[in-house]
């Protein structure tokens, strides 16, 4: 029962975490905002009775006393005092270190006690940790709910009981040892409460060895939750006074769906494990496989039996409908919001800045934005690379900035947006940006590139060059970064979830990554092209546009080829080349153009057949090391197609 009180509290706790924490930076910018103070209130409160639940009585103690800080506030009516406020901001901030802290270790690490007594002090506090039960009703802004109503809240929750708004009534029922001798029966008092809606029976804290074990002797408690009032709960134990501890919680749902009366939440939500939702979306894909075979056999039925050929196209179409509805419905289910997977940023930019001793604003714009749950757990580890980078290398110090005009604090930026089916992530800065002369010089020092070739590239184009392996142009390698330092693991970060970086940076004033990342991790459209005799499927979003030319208007461009298109000039491969497979050749070349290093290049292809939805799986084996391979896709015909990666192919 314990492990499964902490995986929901680790959830729960980190969410309650960022709600302070987002209406706590409302409450810096706009101090009268009455709704950010009490979601604040309301988030620190309920996170207070869920940590009272583990072995965190400091922490216990910090939001006890941010609690108190909060509700002055509210009572009076004032606004909070800016140190008060910079207080509670890092009352949360100690409170999710906390969180990762048990999740990691099974505890606190020593030093806790003495950082959340600094916290304390900055508050102005003593606070002492008085939950103990009471006998009467216990309502949200008083003193908070004991430890033990909480507990079963939670443990009512995960049963699956319905706890909607309402009022209930909890009761903690401790027989005395010696009941069974007076007749008495625990069990059926308890069962008798009147609306009874969940009971749980407990061990009591320690219990006799069985050399000493007293099997007449009673060692249970009794824990219930009842939807009748109080008095009427009492009335069921007026026997048992002296036994038995009653409160009255008050479950009121807010805007989120969260709950004041611990970490309890509403039956409108149901938690489902991402394991599962990973096997159905495995199988929506193989469905999406079926429909594609179903095609293939009605192609084939059609030289035998025009007329079941027929039957099949309609049945292929009823399938592919369905399927197409099915993949939908799914696909946003597996939709979450960005908001849990980024809520530590705040505290990481703010103690990453400190380290270095550099000011710095950070905001956050569209975190609520929903994406593939894929998405969502592996986006963490890039985002924090780059922030990383801009915070040590990217921003300047107080004085330079100064020195230059600029506000001291530094500028970072995280948008998020949605583009079509794609998710944009945005990481920018306005700090002394990146010199694509200085990037040149760097990458010919190291032997990547000939300095012939560095001359040659565009700005854009040398900007990319910090993605490969080992670059950096920081003259110092720290504890935090180097401008460029592991980028390479950020670039494969993204590929991995089909995505793509946009670099962009002004001298003096800055840089911008932008993340293109498609939504829909479960299938992959696709466009399959000839090379030779072989086919191979191509990505649809690395594709910016197909083109059909003559064969003649290909021209030799120094060592390579290139042609034309829409009135610029682009370099050109054959893709049977690049595969080592024998070209076709014709008078007409097919072209795909993708993006290489921000600039255009075109693929000759020998042909085109159809766009397919399909599902791409990893390359194992030989196929995971290929360079320029992405994955496998399985054909309505049973035949494996090379799904290629175009990028890296021509990179």
């Amino acid at each position: 029962m314990m492990d499964e009180l902490l995986t929901q509290f680790l959830i729960e706790g980190r969410e309650l975490v960022a709600e302070a924490e987002a209406d706590l930076v409302r409450l810096a910018s706009q101090p009268n905002d009455r709704a950010a103070l009490d979601g604040a209130f309301r988030a620190i409160h309920t996170l207070k009775g869920s940590v009272g639940l583990f072995d965190m009585g400091s922490i216990e103690r910090l939001l006890h006393a941010a609690e108190d800080a909060l509700a002055a506030a509210r009572r009076d009516g004032s606004s909070l005092d800016v140190s008060v406020l910079e207080a509670l901001v890092g009352s949360v901030d100690e409170t999710d270190r906390a969180i990762d802290e048990l999740e990691r270790d099974g505890r606190l690490s020593p030093d806790a006690g003495a950082r959340v007594e600094r916290w304390l002090a900055r508050l102005g506090a003593n606070a002492t940790n008085d939950t103990g039960g009471t006998d009467g009703a216990q309502r949200v802004g008083e003193t908070g709910f004991p430890p033990w109503a909480t507990a079963l809240g939670t443990r009512a929750r995960a049963a699956s009981v319905e706890l909607g708004d309402q009022s209930l009534t909890a009761f903690r029922y401790t027989p005395d040892a010696d009941c069974f001798f007076r007749g008495d029966d625990p069990l059926g008092v308890a069962a008798a409460v009147p609306d009874l809606i969940h009971l749980d029976l407990l061990p009591v804290a320690t219990v006799a060895s069985l050399d000493g074990y007293e099997p007449f002797a009673c060692v249970t408690i009794l824990e219930g939750l009842s939807r009748a009032p109080l008095d009427t709960v009492r009335q069921a134990f007026r026997l048992v006074p002296d036994q038995i501890n009653l409160v009255t919680l008050d479950i009121i749902s807010d805007e989120q769906g969260y709950m004041t009366a611990g970490a309890v939440r509403g039956g409108r939500t149901v938690r489902v494990d991402g394991a599962r939702l990973d096997t159905l979306a495995n199988e929506v894909g193989e469905l999406v496989v079926t429909a594609n075979a179903l095609a293939h056999a009605a192609r084939q039925a059609e030289r035998a039996d025009p007329a079941l050929a027929a039957v099949l196209r309609g049945v292929q179409a009823d399938l592919d409908r369905l399927s197409g509805r099915l993949h939908q419905s799914v696909s946003q289910l597996r939709r979450v919001p960005l908001a849990p997977s980024l809520r530590r940023l705040p505290r990481l930019v703010r103690d990453i800045a400190a380290s270095v001793g550099k000011p710095v604003t950070f905001a956050l714009h569209g975190h609520a934005t929903e994406v593939d749950k894929q998405i969502a757990d592996a986006i963490f580890e890039p985002l924090l690379h780059l922030i990383r980078n801009a915070l040590d290398h990217g921003l300047e110090d107080g004085p330079t900035r100064a020195a230059v005009g600029k506000l001291a604090e530094g500028q970072l930026t995280i948008t998020i947006t949605r583009a079509g089916d794609e998710v944009v992530i945005t990481v920018s800065d306005d700090g002394a940006g990146m010199d694509p002369d200085r990037i040149r010089a760097r990458a010919v020092a190291r032997g990547m590139i000939p300095a012939e070739e560095a001359d040659e590239l565009s700005d854009s184009q040398a900007l990319r060059l910090i993605l490969a392996p080992g670059f950096s142009t920081a003259a110092t390698v720290t504890e935090i970064s180097g401008r460029g330092v592991g980028m390479d693991a950020v670039q494969s970060a993204i590929e991995r979830l089909q995505g793509r970086i946009e670099i962009s940076s002004v001298l003096g004033s800055g840089s911008r990554f932008a993340l293109h990342i498609p939504l829909d991790a479960i299938t992959t459209k696709l466009l399959i092209v000839r090379a030779g005799r072989d086919r191979y499927g191509v990505p649809l979003d690395q594709i910016v546009e197909t083109a059909r030319i003559a064969a003649a208007d290909i021209h030799a461009v120094g060592q390579g080829r290139a042609c034309v298109l829409r009135e610029r000039t682009v370099p050109l491969f054959d893709l049977s080349g690049l595969l080592g497979v024998e070209a076709l050749g014709g008078d007409v070349a097919r072209l795909v153009v993708t993006e290489a290093a921000g600039e255009a290049v075109a693929l000759r292809v020998d042909g085109f057949e159809s766009r397919i939805d399909a599902l791409v799986r990893d390359g194992q084996g030989l196929l995971g090391v290929l360079p320029g391979v992405a994955g496998t896709a399985l054909l309505g015909d049973g035949t494996v197609l090379l799904v290629l990666d175009l990028p890296e192919l021509v990179g």
